[in-house]
């Protein structure tokens, strides 16, 4: 009689990387970069992706530990949860604290204790992880988004823990682009050279002395940041952004001036007018962005309402083990929108349907963020800010709380949602379990609330004294505040056009996304994304440049050098970014701990 075949042994807790010591090590490096971002985000209004310097610094460090005291090293799928966890931690200040709550501050003068800030960063934050669980599937597994960001991530660690020829060559040329992005970033900081100016001049009949293109931001950066970052992104997706750029920022912001609807800012044709023209651009890119990422979501939605529901055909599917099961998921869901909304009524005195609804709304903007974050590498958080301003703006004019507090939890759940699938990229990438990533990311928005809170509090004791200065430029604490303002007055006080302009930009959303589904395969790539075109509305001109060369780069390699590009391309991308990242991360801990 035959033997029957023993069962597959299950892979265990520690083969998988879901140990303790890779939870708490996310958790203590989340918490320090939190002080990064926190820093960055009051001091310039954007932050910093830091997977790529978590996994370094996890990588780092258990090796050390191993050498002294002989424990064992890092696995490549404990890394990547330490980094999961640690971008999660990292990313906290999109929950809040870099602007909705210091504006509050600013309108009412509500100040909030390290406890109250605590338990409200940390709410928004699970919000956030809890929007991922929903949309990860769509975006990732299905959608097979690039998530540029995850993907420098993914290929970093799969080189650092490589081994043999190709893997010790491909080791060699990260190293190398690590170097190369280290070196242009040092450079920059030590000589920081100025924008490269295009030196063009137009004629204007509102601006005595005409305007440079540099005053509508197209210039060339001198960071091979974003340039790598394009390499990574594509082709398709930058070119969408160019000619967004091209409409935003060469069309509308100069016909914006002329009729009166945009106010030009300084003359200095080194002076950018970013600030004055994305007052008025953020609105249609906005639309242009929810409507469009909404619109190709509704294609998914049937498959979608089908997998929740379980009635496909006459049984309902196994569950995937290396995930959350509907039960799961929908307990989470409750857990989060009973805490968040608990979180908004006793802390802010919002009406408790106000709370829900800014809880469930979080979960339609994850959509959004996620997707635009997926293609291009960059998650709109002053977009989806704006959004849900202008959503509770409506439903209840003239109530700063509810227009600050439930939109942050919208806009920082549904905008820290889209930082993390980048994450969740990098384990799709290693066969990581998504289920585990949940628990990582859960536990590293605990560590960056206990941390980032107190960095605020220490770091901004006086924000009516402190904000709008050299010191502490809060930009996006000021776009914050000026929306809140408009709304007490009512949605008259928009800007001039503005609605209509949202109109034009909901219709072209719903058409380019439902062309972006039917149209045949051959044609679609002339097709542009709604999700990069709108992205363009709300960046500024030379970053969009400086993606089109790295997209250029990387497609020239394709075509000539298509085996070299296949094996190192992504590669060194991903290099370039790590590299850039690790100087920029410690030039903030100085900046920081040195004054």
């Amino acid at each position: 009689m035959a033997q029957a075949a023993s069962p597959t042994k299950a892979p265990t807790a520690v083969e998988l990387g879901f140990t303790l010591r890779s939870i708490i090590t996310g958790m203590a490096f989340g918490g320090g970069l939190s002080l990064c971002n926190v820093y960055l985000g009051l001091k310039i209004g954007w932050g910093m992706n830091m997977s790529i310097t978590a996994a370094l610094l996890g990588f780092g460090f258990w090796a050390a530990a191993g050498t002294v005291a002989r424990v064992r090293p890092f696995t490549v799928l404990e890394n990547n949860l330490n980094q999961t966890a640690a971008s999660a931690g990292a990313a906290i200040s999109s929950a809040g604290l870099v602007a909705p709550i210091p504006a509050l501050t600013l309108l009412t003068g509500t100040v909030l204790t390290w406890p109250q800030l605590t338990v409200w960063v940390l709410s928004v934050g699970l919000v956030g992880v809890v929007a991922g669980m929903g949309v990860r599937k769509q975006l990732i597994v299905d959608g097979g988004l690039a998530f540029p960001g995850g993907t420098a991530t993914g290929e970093t660690l799969k080189e650092m823990y490589a081994k043999g020829a190709e893997a010790l060559a491909r080791v060699k040329m990260l190293v190398l682009g690590g170097g190369f992005g280290a070196l242009s970033k040092l450079g920059g900081l030590v000589f920081q050279p100025a924008h490269l100016k295009l030196p063009v001049t137009l004629a204007s009949g509102k601006v005595s002395t005409g305007y440079t293109l540099a005053n509508l931001t197209f210039s060339l950066e001198p960071s091979l940041l974003m340039v790598a970052t394009g390499g990574i992104i594509g082709l398709r997706a930058t070119l969408s952004m160019l000619l967004g750029s091209i409409l935003a920022w060469g069309l509308l912001v100069p016909h914006g001036v002329e009729t009166g609807w945009i106010t030009p800012g300084p003359t200095d044709p080194g002076k950018g007018w970013f600030t004055q023209g994305v007052h008025w651009l953020l609105w249609p890119g906005a639309t242009l962005m929810v409507v469009g990422s909404l619109t190709s979501f509704a294609f998914s939605a049937p498959a979608i309402l089908r997998g929740l529901t379980g009635l496909r055909g006459a049984a309902p599917p196994a569950d995937d083990p290396t995930d959350v099961n509907r039960r799961q998921f929908w307990t989470a869901l409750l857990v989060v929108l009973l805490a968040s909304s608990a979180a908004q009524i006793l802390l802010f005195d919002i009406k408790p349907w106000l709370a829900v609804l800014g809880v469930l709304l979080s979960f339609i903007l994850a959509i959004v963020a996620g997707r635009v974050s997926g293609e291009t590498g960059v998650t709109p958080v002053g977009a989806m800010g704006k959004v849900t301003q202008l959503t509770f703006g409506v439903l209840d004019p003239s109530n700063v709380a509810s227009n600050l507090m439930s939109a942050n939890v919208t806009g920082g759940a549904a905008s820290q949602c889209g930082d993390l699938l980048h994450d969740l990229k990098t384990g799709f990438m290693l066969g990581s379990w998504p289920r585990h990533q949940y628990v990582a990311q859960a536990f590293g928005v605990v560590g960056g609330a206990l941390v980032g809170s107190a960095a605020y509090l220490v770091l901004l004791p006086d924000p009516k004294a402190q904000l709008f200065t050299d010191d502490w430029a809060a930009p996006a604490v000021a776009t914050w505040k000026a929306v809140a303002e408009v709304f007490q007055q009512g949605i008259s006080a928009m800007p001039t056009m503005a609605l209509e302009a949202m109109a034009i930009a909901a219709v072209a959303g719903v058409v380019l996304a439902v062309l972006e589904k039917t149209v045949p395969k051959d044609f679609r790539v002339w097709v542009p994304s709604p999700a990069s075109l709108g992205l363009a509305f709300t960046v500024q001109a030379y970053t969009v440049l400086a993606f089109l060369i790295g997209a250029s780069v990387m497609a020239l390699g394709q075509k000539f050098a298509p085996s070299w590009t296949a094996r190192f391309g992504i590669v060194v991308c991903a290099g370039v970014i790590a590299g850039e990242s690790l100087i920029g991360v410690g030039d903030a801990f100085l900046k920081m701990f040195g004054g």
